[in-house]
């Protein structure tokens, strides 16, 4: 793992910060610049890049360019990139590299030898899956339409989890204006389905009522149930937008705490067991950013479904 290599750098490099402490409490006093922080990076946005440099923090911060704001009404609106709109950026590109020259590949191998294989078959075989045991299960009738959408979102939730996962990389899904943003794309996606699918049946989806119950309860159903039905809409990206947070963030911040245990040691002796568990934390947290991916899909394909199918 990358990010446990890493973390093997820092505990080299320990005993070298701790003796130039040491050398520093009784020299004197000289303004020095401030370590660069390799961790914290991973989990907040900023206005610039950090790329591997040889020099005593082994990293070199580039400035993103500033953009002046555009003003909408009296709204003033910053459009100057960030860290992580850059890696959204990235991973948007290569996920469209990747996936059109998987299928090309794919159907250049069908055409010659009858059959997928390689980076193109482990590809295809993910693709299907998504498609036969996510997608057309959850979303029911004419879900082929929709399978472009579920494959989409979850490469590129993949890969934005993944490039958090590398050395002076950042994770754009442990921005809450990231997820949030994915929520309310899928949020439209589903109400577009429902209304596509239900016409003016959609309105049941928004207002509660039954035609089956006396008119009495009827109107008095329609006054509870229907506040209870737009709850529910809104927690639906509600939970989308905090869950994929919560988790993307969580790791890190793990990562973080179990790397600072080396410099607070200060001992070659203990300082391999944070080495060890931040490892481990690794490891789960690769695993994590293939389930999220995948939940953050299903409940889409789950909440099309519903709304398809939404009778009341």
């Amino acid at each position: 793992m990358l990010r446990s290599l890493s973390c093997a750098v820092l505990l080299a490099l320990a005993p070298v910060a701790l003796s130039a402490q040491e050398s520093a409490e009784h020299a004197p006093a000289t303004p020095a610049a401030g370590p660069v922080d390799f961790i914290t990076p991973h989990i907040t946005d900023g206005s610039h890049l950090e790329i591997p440099w040889l020099n005593g923090h082994l990293a070199k911060e580039i400035e993103l360019p500033k953009f002046a704001p555009v003003h909408i009404g009296g709204i003033e609106v910053d459009l100057s990139p960030t860290k992580h709109v850059v890696f959204m950026l990235a991973a948007a590109l290569l996920v469209a590299v990747v996936l059109i020259s998987a299928a090309s590949t794919s159907r250049k191998q069908h055409d010659t030898d009858g059959r997928t294989k390689g980076f193109a078959g482990a590809m295809e075989a993910m693709a299907l899956y998504l498609r036969n045991e996510v997608v057309l299960p959850n979303v029911g009738h004419h879900g082929e339409a929709f399978v472009p959408f579920a494959l989409t979102l979850f490469f590129f939730i993949l890969t934005c989890n993944l490039f958090g996962m590398i050395p002076y990389g950042s994770t754009a899904t442990g921005n809450i204006a990231v997820t949030a943003t994915l929520a309310i794309i899928t949020a439209i996606v589903v109400e577009i389905a429902g209304i596509r699918a239900n016409g003016l049946g959609y309105l049941n989806t928004l207002f509660y009522w039954n035609k089956e119950l006396p008119i009495v309860v009827r109107v008095v159903m329609f006054f509870v149930m229907s506040p209870v039905e737009m709850v529910g809409k809104i927690s639906k990206p509600f939970a989308l937008t905090i869950r994929l947070f919560a988790n993307m963030t969580a790791g890190h911040i793990v990562f973080l705490a179990l790397v600072g245990l080396i410099f607070a040691f200060q001992s070659w002796a203990l300082a391999g067991v944070p080495v060890l568990m931040a490892t481990a934390i690794s490891m789960l947290e690769l695993f994590v950013s293939f389930l999220q991916a995948f939940i953050f899909t299903l409940l889409a394909c789950v909440f099309i479904g519903q709304i398809r199918e939404a009778h009341h």
